[in-house]
C-alpha cells in the first residue's frame, strides 16, 4: 500500500510542477522552469522510493500502470479544481479506456 500512497503524493507534486504555472502566464519562463524543477525534486524523492518498495510485489509494468492511472486521476482533479476546466465526455471516455488497459495489465 505504501508504494501507492507515495506514487499518489509524487503525482501531486509533478502535476503542480508541470501545470501549476499555467495560471501565471505573465511569469518569466526561466523562473517557471526553475520553480518547476524545484517542485519536481520532491516528486523524485517520493517516486524513487515508491518504485523501489513496489518492485517485487508489483512488476515494473504494473508499477508504471499504477502510476499512470494515479497520474490521470490527480490531473483530472487538478484540472477541474485548480485550472477550472471541465472534463468532456470524450476525455472521460479516453480515461476509461486507459483504465480498461490497466485492468488488462493486472489480469491474471
Amino acid at each position: 500500500m505504501m508504494p501507492i500512497v507515495l506514487l499518489t503524493l509524487s503525482n501531486v507534486f509533478m502535476t503542480v510542477a508541470w501545470y501549476g504555472h499555467l495560471r501565471f502566464k505573465d511569469s518569466p519562463l526561466h523562473w517557471v522552469i526553475l520553480i518547476s524543477w524545484g517542485i519536481a525534486f520532491f516528486e523524485y524523492c517520493l517516486q524513487v522510493p515508491a518504485n523501489r518498495m513496489g518492485y517485487g510485489p508489483y512488476s515494473a509494468a504494473q508499477l508504471k500502470t499504477i502510476q499512470e492511472v494515479i497520474s490521470l486521476s490527480v490531473f483530472s482533479l487538478f484540472s477541474v479544481l485548480y485550472l477550472k476546466e471541465k472534463l468532456s465526455l470524450h476525455q472521460l471516455g479516453g480515461f476509461a479506456l486507459i483504465a480498461l488497459g490497466a485492468y488488462l495489465v493486472f489480469r491474471k
